[in-house]
């Protein structure tokens, strides 16, 4: 080899090891679905994949035989069966996909698994990275000027948050479906003619000030656009749920189920992903984290997350919605099979279960297999990037581009591929 053939070699090794490490084969075409909004629903502490949507022999907690707690029953798909208390959704399971074998490593710390399940990714000491609500929200936008791209059902946390993306692709967020976010409404003692009077004076500042060039006062600046925006009766009218009819408000359930109600009226607002809290008003006090004595209640759990999804699909099918809007079911981690010292369950990330339903794709019940008590996959195992990356091919992102926290690029995913047998022609 001459010198000059070396030096060129040398040169294009040195470049393709400074390209980002995933790069998407040119003969695979993207999956790329239809659908256009998100209903995230999260499931803190740890959904139990046995005890829900992955049963398996039923165990006995006082001889400590591990299995699950409650018996099973068939489902609306042949072969594929769920828990007893999810009776409402068994039937209904041919609009959904459990898929049985998604994993990762972390178990030890819940706020760890809960950023991981989060933003695809661990925590990383050098990129804040984003949710995948920012990051869909940074993608897709609202569909529509008059409502915000991404509402937070539940209590602020930064594990929900924009990181790098920046706070224009970060959420609003309630607590209360009665009332809706805060700071929306006027202070009580602002008159409609202050309120134009203070917004006249804003307009004139600007117009005789120069145009920002700060990110983060451009940021402040789009802040209070969207604000002004938001809090006009347009957007505002999705939280007056007492317009729904009596019959369909009490099928939803109880405060969670509302909060699942709601989330139908903002997609119809025009918001793009909207993230529903389980973990706020538990029935338990521990909620899914059923160490112990916390599995007691479980069943009341697993009866208002059956009530509550089964009632939104039902909803979103009958207008029209459901292949418009992927509800998504996630959790930090799963709980294994054998029975701790108080009767409950621990915590598992080598197999757990998170749900996908509606958003054009197609269901099969169930996807992946775990071994005979959960613990090991057999089957078409499935990484978090992997489910990230099939919900952004379902809402039509590219799971392979990149963006950029400065000049650094970061994938979308990290290095995920999306499940292809739900994105296969429907017969």
């Amino acid at each position: 080899m001459q010198r000059r053939e070396f030096l060129s070699l040398t040169a294009a090794a040195t470049a393709t090891a400074a390209l980002p490490q995933y790069v998407h084969a040119s003969h695979e075409p993207l999956l790329q679905g239809k659908a256009e909004h998100v209903i995230s629903i999260w499931l803190g502490g740890g959904m139990g994949a046995i005890d829900t949507f992955d049963p398996k022999r039923q165990g006995d907690p006082g001889k400590k035989l591990p299995g699950a707690y409650y018996p099973s029953i068939d489902t609306a798909v042949p072969g594929v069966q769920v828990c007893e208390h999810l009776r409402k959704l068994a039937p209904l399971m041919d609009r959904v996909t459990a898929v049985r074998t998604v994993h990762h490593n972390v178990i030890d710390e819940h706020a760890a698994a809960t950023n991981f399940m989060h933003t695809g990714r661990p925590v990383s000491g050098t990129v804040v990275y984003p949710s995948l609500g920012s990051l869909i929200a940074h993608e897709r936008g609202s569909a529509s000027e008059d409502a915000p791209a991404y509402v937070l059902i539940g209590y602020p946390n930064v594990t929900r948050g924009p990181g790098f993306l920046g706070a224009r692709h970060s959420y609003l967020y309630l607590t209360d479906t009665s009332q809706g976010p805060a700071g929306l409404s006027r202070p009580e003692g602002i008159t409609l003619g202050r309120q134009n009077r203070r917004e006249a004076f804003l307009a004139g500042l600007r117009e005789a000030g120069h145009v920002p060039s700060d990110r983060l006062v451009q940021d402040y600046e789009e802040a209070i656009d969207q604000s002004l925006r938001l809090s006009g009766p347009g957007f505002t009218s999705c939280f007056r749920l007492d317009e729904e009819p009596a019959d369909l408000r009490a099928g939803y359930g109880g405060e969670f189920g509302q909060r699942c109600l709601l989330a139908r009226r903002l997609i119809e607002r025009g918001v793009r992903f909207i993230e529903v809290s389980h973990n706020l008003n538990f029935l338990n006090g521990a909620g899914w984290d059923v160490h112990n004595g916390g599995i007691e209640q479980q069943h009341a759990l697993i009866q208002e997350l059956d009530t509550a999804m089964s009632a939104l699909l039902l909803d979103l099918e009958k207008r029209n919605l459901l292949d418009k809007t992927l509800i998504v079911v996630t959790t930090e981690f799963g709980r294994p099979p054998e029975f701790d010292g108080g009767g409950g369950r621990g915590h598992q990330g080598s197999a757990f279960t998170c749900v996908l339903a509606g958003g054009g794709l197609k269901h099969c019940g169930a996807y992946g297999l775990t071994d005979e008590l959960g613990k090991q996959i057999v089957e078409h195992p499935v990484s978090v990037a992997d489910f990230f990356a099939t919900i952004h091919a379902a809402m039509g992102i590219d799971y392979t581009k990149s963006l950029y926290d400065g000049d650094r690029p970061v994938p979308v995913t990290d290095q995920g591929q999306p499940i292809a047998a739900l994105f296969e022609s429907r017969a």
